[in-house]
């Protein structure tokens, strides 16, 4: 075996923790190596992820648009008509063009790419299988490895994914044809997304979820929204139901499901299984190291300073605790480098935004005023309905509020929650607010565009600065 090529660190994955942590660590002056099992780089967030999942939201949204709202603008169509397979190509270009810029990112600033499976053979040694079978296994060592594998679909006992019938998101995103009936296991993120993609496209949809109410994190009034305005776009939603079994045919699944004792079955084109994800850690070797994990198959377990149970080695993003969000997974990157650097990294977990990219939009950061209730925290609550703004009144779209909470004695906000349009963006306002400590005064008195979305923002700060400021 040829000697071992050795780097100040060893990046095992290249989605947004990774290739995030290989160029800051670059640029610290580290010589690095990433490794990544895919043929393209960018992880599951870039491939089959984020990405293709918000080209299919955005092109889905187009169609609906001009079948059911171009009229009443005063634009005449005529028979509008799918074409499937360019809205897939399209996505699968927006899907290339940015792994081939992770690419460039990183052989800008000198990164070692190395394309396998790594296993990790010891505290300092990665090791990479044969490709052919020609090659030889590669050996790699590095001072210290950060583990930045991502996460993969939880499976249901009884609903094995067999990629035609029974699938995960990753085949959601590419059907060659609109399914008829499209039956999702789970009411989440995932779910409602790309539920509201094959809906836009002619699908029915039906929604199973196990939880009395789908999106469970949300908070409770903005989940309810979300929940009436999916109905009224013709999502069949299930809450409180449970799948018993399911019967892959030639051509369907046969799904039984149960609620309040009553069982009812149902026959699908296709069956989307997404009730979460789990963290990867397959085929990694971190048993043999040792490292520990919160039970069988759960988070790898860190501390401060992303560091495993084996010191040189780290770990961030999906396979640690919290929300698996690509931007937490890239804000770890930072700080996990920037600990091995010697320096100062951290992570505000109090101000990570979380967005559904239904429409309308979802966007929150903060605590709920079910959390604020539980935690018996003294806040007063301001929210303000778009219906109330002129921005969106032009474009049509009256459903929706912003609703912002803050501490009664303080005014510091403390959760800010929107669900309507343009809610992606802005949310950073808000996260930007929560990261300096600001009070709903402070969002109150800044002048904001007019008209603009955001103004559904400072009005719901007005409502709430009023409660927080004159209460002793």
């Amino acid at each position: 075996m040829a000697p071992a090529e050795r780097f100040d660190l060893i990046v095992i994955g290249s989605g947004p923790g990774g290739y995030v942590a290989a160029v800051r660590a670059a640029q610290l002056g580290m010589r690095v190596a990433c490794i990544e099992k895919r043929a393209r780089l960018g992880g599951v967030c870039l491939n089959v992820g984020c990405i293709p999942s918000k080209a299919l939201l955005d092109s889905s949204e187009y169609y609906h648009l001009v079948r059911e709202h171009f009229a009443e603008h005063g634009i005449r169509t005529g028979q509008v008509e799918l074409d499937l397979a360019t809205m897939m190509a399209r996505k699968q270009r927006v899907v290339e063009e940015l792994t081939d810029s992770v690419r460039q990112l990183l052989e800008g600033h000198k990164i070692r790419i190395v394309h396998g499976t790594a296993r990790l053979a010891a505290p300092g040694r990665v090791t990479v299988p044969p490709n052919g079978s020609g090659d030889r296994e590669a050996d790699y060592q590095a001072d210290n490895i950060l583990l930045a594998t991502g996460s993969m679909p939880v499976e249901v006992p009884g609903l094995a994914f067999d990629g035609r019938r029974i699938v995960t998101s990753t085949e959601a995103l590419s059907f060659s044809s609109v399914p008829r009936r499209l039956g999702i296991v789970g009411g989440g993120s995932i779910g409602l997304e790309l539920g509201s993609v094959w809906q836009r496209l002619g699908s029915r949809v039906t929604v199973i979820e196990m939880l009395p109410k789908i999106a469970a994190g949300l908070d409770g009034q903005v989940g309810r929204t979300l929940d009436r305005i999916l109905r009224s776009q013709g999502l069949d939603i299930q809450v409180n139901t449970r799948v018993v079994s399911a019967e892959v045919r030639p051509r369907s699944v046969r799904v039984t499901t149960e609620r309040d004792g009553q069982r009812q079955t149902t026959t699908f084109d296709r069956l989307l299984v997404s009730v979460g994800r789990r963290p990867n850690t397959t085929q990694l070797g971190i048993e043999k190291l040792g490292i520990r994990t919160e039970g069988d198959g759960g988070p790898v377990v860190v501390d401060e300073k992303y560091r495993t149970s084996v010191p040189s080695i780290y770990a961030i993003g999906d396979l640690i605790a919290g929300p698996m969000l690509a931007h937490k997974a890239s804000a770890e990157a930072v700080a996990a480098v920037e600990c091995m650097a010697g320096r100062t990294g951290e992570v505000n977990y109090d101000a990570i935004p979380s967005v559904i990219y239904t429409w309308p939009e979802v966007a929150s950061v903060g605590l709920t005023e079910e959390e604020v209730r539980q935690r018996e925290i003294p806040a007063c609550i301001g929210t303000f309905p778009f219906s109330g703004t002129g921005r969106a009144r032009c474009m049509g779209e009256r459903e929706g509020f912003v609703k912002l909470i803050s501490h009664a004695r303080s005014d510091r906000i403390l959760g800010v929650h929107i669900i309507g349009p343009r809610a992606a963006d802005m949310i950073a306002e808000c996260v930007l607010a929560m990261e300096f400590g600001a009070s709903s005064e402070d969002i109150a008195r800044s002048v904001h565009g007019h008209p603009t979305f955001a103004e559904a923002l400072q009005e719901a700060a007005l409502t709430a600065q009023k409660c927080s400021i004159y209460t002793s």
